[in-house]
C-alpha cells in the first residue's frame, strides 16, 4: 500500500545568533512533513503491515526532502530523527507501525551510512498540536552536542482520520555546545555509540 498524501511541507530553520554569540557557520535543521490518511482509523486491526510499508516510503522520501532543503550532500547529514502524531480516530500502534520496522533503513541511505539509532517519539493530536522530533547525531549516540530536537505543527494537521509524520535531519549539532562528550569529528559510526 502506497501513502495517500493530503500535504508535504518543508522547511529549515537556522541559528544564527545565540546567548548574544555569532553562529558561524549557522545551525541548521531541516525538517519534512507528510499528513497521510490512516488506513486503520476508527478499528482495529491485528496487522498493520499496510503502516509499516507506508513507513518505508516516508523515511526515504521525508529523508532526502530534509537533505535537499539543506542543499548538502548526504554524507553531509549530522543528525537525524523521526515523530508522527495520529489523530484521534487512530492509535499509537499506528504511529509505531510507521516509525519503528521499516522506516529507518530508508531515512539512513538517504543521510548515508546512519549507525545510530534514530531517535523517535510518538503521540495522539489534533490540529495543530506541536510534535516534538528529537534528534540525535546519525552515527554516533554518544556525541551530546547532537541531542536537540526540533518542534513541528500545522494548523490543520493531523484531522481525526490522519497521521502526522515527520523526520529531521541537520547539518550541524546545537549552537555552542558545551557539555563535553564525543564531538562529531570523533566520531567513528562503527557500532552507533562511538
Amino acid at each position: 500500500m502506497s501513502a495517500e498524501i493530503r500535504k508535504i511541507a518543508v522547511w529549515v530553520e537556522e541559528t544564527h545568533l545565540e546567548a548574544g554569540q555569532t553562529i558561524a557557520p549557522p545551525t541548521r535543521k531541516a525538517v519534512a512533513v507528510a499528513v497521510i490518511a490512516n488506513p486503520f482509523a476508527g478499528c482495529y486491526a491485528e496487522d498493520l503491515s499496510d503502516l509499516i510499508e507506508i513507513g518505508a516510503e516516508l523515511g526515504g522520501l521525508l529523508g532526502a526532502r530534509c537533505v535537499a532543503a539543506l542543499g548538502i550532500t548526504p554524507a553531509e547529514a549530522q543528525s537525524y530523527g523521526k515523530a508522527a502524531m495520529v489523530g484521534e480516530g487512530g492509535e499509537l500502534e499506528h504511529a509505531a507501525a510507521i516509525l519503528h520496522p521499516k522506516l529507518g533503513a530508508p531515512l539512513r541511505a538517504a543521510v548515508e551510512k546512519g549507525a545510530a539509532l534514530v531517535p523517535s517519539s510518538k503521540k495522539m493530536g489534533g490540529p495543530g498540536q506541536a510534535l516534538d522530533v528529537p534528534l540525535g547525531h546519525k552515527d554516533a549516540a554518544y556525541v551530546r552536542s547532537h541531542f536537540d530536537g526540533i518542534e513541528v505543527r500545522l494548523n490543520d494537521a493531523p484531522r481525526a482520520g490522519e497521521i502526522m509524520v515527520a523526520v529531521a535531519v541537520t547539518d550541524s549539532g546545537r549552537p555552542l555546545p558545551r557539555v563535553g562528550g564525543l564531538t562529531h569529528r570523533q566520531a567513528e559510526g562503527k557500532d552507533g555509540l562511538r
